[in-house]
């Protein structure tokens, strides 16, 4: 019989958050139970333009302790989580870690750029000292023997890792409604879904739960949910960032990506975890620039801040099928960075109406392939039965959500015989035509913009029952995951719902390892909007 570490199965599973906590009823969280009450003034979220700068200046200072900052973070994850429902599971070592860092600093000890710093991680990363479930039920309780490659990074420059996000299950969905535990709500407005499908990232970041996070994105799954919530998702360039450890759905497509409530904080994390990794062969050798050391504070730059840099308007996302108020603030936005001193003109995509349909066959085809491994066997629930056959099959039956199951039809659909010409290998020719058309656009312009969304968030179970209208969200960001593409979404304005409106972003892309270009001109962008306040009414109901 394999040992422990060898076998998941035996592994012990770290505690999940009680669905009815509420900020009413005792917390039985160990983390949350132990924490003082604090004044809503501690509780206020950070003004400054980057908070993890902040937090550094405090620590390195002697102003605050880690223990302290954990603790405030800590206590608003205790009033807001019975509403939001941002995690599946909780660190019990996050004081710890922060009574660690604070005897670091007090003996002179040098610490990373991230100390202090919590950090939520998505569920589908592998975490050594938490469940990683996907956010599916099949993988209930397991617990991997090792970090996934981007929070291994992020732990040795210090961050603390709060918790596991929720998700919608395998990263197949847009809503978070499809996770195999809870349903994670919007801070903006809770009847209301946060995106997905890294949604309780967003939500977290969005809630001031953690200072930022990371999720994966494989058609959009960070930068829709950064629109529906509010905050800055980064979706790097493919190979940017370490694959290891980020459970697969569709490997040629998937991204490791970073959320943060400013653009300095996403760079900070992205310079972080960035980098090449022996043990991902397709993460590139590219050197991985300081993002945020050509940040310049807006006081330092002349009125014109971006002169000379051409952007270009994707014609085809301001058309039919996107909602009004979203063509208005994407309108404003492009206004305002000419504003800034940029070149703005209009380009076409002439594919990009085929991007949607080539990526669900694509993204199913490699999902029916990656999603074989889940058989209960090696690890995962297992589903009592006589024979092998019925093994697999109940236990996927049972594990498996409806999406996941749907989309592993489909992909294996497509992959059959007598359908691969007709549908696999056409939709690679498609995104052949797709990274064409982008490499065209890029060669006229530095940058193309778009919304990140034809919609603001809708409520909670407005389309369950209409998966095709779902996909339909999803065509804005598609096809840069197709053409391997890095993007930006910074909240650029909101629309009309909820108590105080609905956030909707800015997509930038730009060309393969541009990041820094993406960073310096969403950091100028963000500094220079006025007359908006992304922080949610969640906070001030708290």
């Amino acid at each position: 019989m394999p040992s422990p570490i060898q076998n998941p199965r035996l592994l012990l599973t770290s505690t999940r958050i009680p669905l009815s906590l509420s900020s009413k009823t005792p917390c039985t969280h160990r983390c949350l139970a132990s924490l003082p009450s604090l004044s809503p003034q501690t509780l206020a979220p950070q003004s400054t333009t980057s908070s993890i700068l902040s937090i550094r200046e405090s620590l390195l200072s002697g102003r605050k302790k880690a223990v302290e900052i954990a603790a405030e973070y800590l206590d608003r994850i205790r009033l807001t989580e019975p509403q939001l429902k941002s995690f599946i599971h909780l660190s019990d070592s996050v004081l710890k870690d922060a009574l660690e860092l604070d005897r670091k600093v007090e003996n002179g000890e040098v610490v990373g750029p991230l100390s202090g710093v919590l950090v939520g991680v998505k569920d589908n990363l592998c975490t050594v000292d938490m469940p990683s479930t996907g956010g599916s039920r099949i993988l209930d309780g397991y617990r991997p023997a090792f970090d996934a490659t981007a929070v291994r990074k992020l732990r040795e420059a210090g961050a603390i890792i709060v918790g596991k996000t929720n998700m919608d299950e395998f990263g197949m969905g847009s809503t978070t409604e499809g996770s195999g535990f809870h349903v994670t709500k919007n801070p903006w407005d809770t009847s209301r879904v946060p995106g997905g499908s890294s949604g309780g990232s967003a939500a977290a970041v969005s809630a001031r739960q953690c200072v930022a996070s990371l999720g994966s994105d494989t058609g959009g799954s960070v930068r829709q949910p950064a629109s529906f919530c509010g905050v800055v998702g980064l979706k790097p360039t493919y190979g940017r960032v370490s694959r290891f450890g980020l459970m697969a759905y569709a490997s040629s497509l998937d991204v490791v990506g970073v959320f943060g409530s400013s653009v300095m904080d996403t760079a900070i994390v992205l310079s972080a975890i960035a980098g090449h990794d022996r043990l991902d062969a397709t993460s590139s050798s590219h050197e991985v620039p300081d993002y945020s050391s050509e940040m310049v504070s807006l006081d330092q730059l002349d009125s014109k801040p971006l002169k000379g840099l051409k952007i270009g308007v994707i014609k085809e996302t301001l058309g039919d099928g996107i909602e009004a108020g979203v063509v208005s603030s994407i309108k404003a936005a492009s206004s305002h960075l000419e504003q800034l001193g940029s070149i703005v003109g209009e380009v076409s995509l002439p594919s990009f109406d085929l991007g949607l349909p080539a990526y669900y066959i694509l993204a199913s085809s490699e999902a029916s392939s990656n999603l074989a491994r889940y058989d209960s066997v090696r690890y995962g629930q297992q589903a009592d039965a006589d024979d092998l056959s019925l093994l697999y099959g109940d236990s996927r039956a049972k594990g498996l959500g409806h999406e996941v199951k749907m989309r592993i039809l489909m992909g294996t659909y497509a992959l059959s015989a007598g359908y691969y010409d007709a549908y696999y290998k056409r939709a690679q020719q498609v995104r052949t035509l797709v990274q064409k058309s982008f490499k065209d656009a890029l060669d006229q312009y530095d940058i193309l913009i778009s919304p990140a969304a034809p919609s603001a968030a809708y409520k909670i179970g407005e389309k369950t029952n209409d998966p095709l209208a779902m996909y339909a969200g999803d065509i804005m960001t598609v096809n840069v995951n197709l053409a391997g593409l890095p993007s930006l979404v910074v909240p650029c304005g909101f629309v009309e719902g909820g108590a105080s409106g609905l956030p909707v972003g800015l997509q930038m892309i730009s060309s393969s390892f541009s990041e820094d270009k993406l960073l310096r001109v969403g950091h100028v962008f963000e500094q220079s909007l006025q007359g908006y306040n992304f922080v949610p009414p969640v906070l001030s109901e708290n």
